[in-house]
């Protein structure tokens, strides 16, 4: 008689909270289709834990901002990715799946490629290299079997470029959407007066750092036109204090609400929104809240985003929409002056606000899935890519 099939082995790597969060939905898939008959490794976060990982280092030691904090922990960043890398290899896997932060778990992939060619290796959250660096495509070939993208043109763009096989699994966000989008009595208050105008200055320190200044000048500008507004700026708790010390001199004092829940609800009664640019921006449009954005950073990271992005538009929502709907005020054009007419627009019943409605309504359709989650399409290629990998 013949023995019963071995244990899949699956080592994922999640260093942020995002990706944390998109592991433990992939491993509760893998669980439902392999059963008993599967074993998990890696470095995850909290939610991954609760799907029965035992992280290899707490994620938190890689939460490292500022380009001079990166310079100071290198020794430590290194050391990490060496020790990874030769877990994966001593584990010897069916499959290892890295998810998003590049700077890592590409390097650990690299490695693990170069000594154990065998073990397939399968990425979820492509990098944006759509949007600078395009040459990473055809490097990952080296070192990725399949892609697994979150966005519906990255496929295409994996094809044009030379780069591994790219599976479009979905957005998280769109298995959200039930939070995202007002109920009947939300609605009324949506579209009732005063607006609810929702300001995002962003969810690192250093975002906030760059634009709560000019975030809070834009916004007394209006105030001072004589436009009102009750304003709400969501935050998490890690951040409230950096908020309320950051919004003290701001003319006009907004309503802060703390965690994802409040968020979410704050979300659903909004009727325009002042945003950083980044994840926020698809998360807004999916909610169907017309929005004007922003971006600063520090002189060195301009010059060098300057010369790399290729692409006509920053904003997140503008790519996948396929037309820029969104404005954006970009470094030096991010100032009140600019921002406070624009904000002006989308509070009231003008064409750039329909036109951003409009464009946002076409959203579910570009982004569908069919009648499957994005955890269980990323699943899917997972098992596949194990398969072959052990003929």
């Amino acid at each position: 008689m013949q023995g019963r099939d071995p244990k899949r082995k699956i080592f994922l790597i999640a260093t942020e909270e995002s990706g944390d969060r998109l592991g433990s939905a992939l491993m509760k898939v893998l669980r439902q289709r392999l059963g008993d008959g599967v074993q998990f490794e890696g470095v995850g976060g909290r939610t991954m834990a609760r799907e029965g990982l035992e992280t290899l280092f707490p994620i938190e030691e890689l939460s490292i901002v500022g380009f001079a904090a990166v310079v100071q922990q290198l020794p430590k960043i290194l050391r990490l990715i060496r020790e990874t890398a030769d877990a994966v290899l001593e584990a010897a896997p069916d499959a290892l799946v890295i998810i998003d932060s590049p700077d890592f778990t590409h390097r650990v992939a690299r490695r693990v490629r170069a000594r154990n060619p065998a073990i397939p290796i399968v990425d979820y959250v492509s990098p944006q290299l759509w949007a600078w660096r395009p040459g990473r495509a055809r490097t990952m070939l080296g070192y990725v079997d399949h892609v697994l993208g979150l966005l519906p043109f990255e496929p295409e763009e994996y094809r044009k470029l030379g780069g591994p096989p790219c599976s479009y699994v979905g957005h998280p966000l769109i298995e959200q959407l039930g939070s995202l989008r007002p109920n009947a009595e939300e609605q009324k208050r949506r579209d009732a007066e005063p607006p609810v105008l929702l300001v995002l200055p962003g969810s690192r320190r250093s975002e906030i750092r760059h634009h709560i200044e000019v975030f809070g000048a834009a916004l007394g500008r209006l105030q001072a036109e004589g436009r009102a507004f009750e304003l709400i700026l969501p935050t998490m708790p890690h951040l409230e204090a950096t908020v309320r010390e950051a919004i003290a001199s701001w003319p006009v004092k907004p309503q802060i609400v703390i965690g994802e829940a409040e968020r979410r609800t704050a979300f659903r009664i909004a009727h325009a929104a002042l945003a950083k640019s980044g994840t926020v921006t698809l998360e807004l449009a999916l909610s169907g809240i017309p929005m004007v954005t922003a971006y600063r950073v520090g002189a060195i990271e301009a010059f060098i985003l300057r010369r790399a992005i290729r692409v006509s538009s920053v904003i997140l929502a503008n790519l996948v929409i396929g037309e820029d709907v969104i404005p954006e005020f970009l470094q030096e054009d991010c100032t009140p002056e600019k921002l406070a007419p624009a904000l002006a627009e989308v509070l009231t019943e003008t064409p750039l606000r329909k036109r951003q409605v409009e464009a946002f309504a076409r959203l579910d359709a570009t982004m569908s899935t069919g009648n499957k989650s994005p955890s269980v399409l990323a699943a899917d290629v997972v098992l596949a890519t194990m398969r072959k990998g052990r003929r």
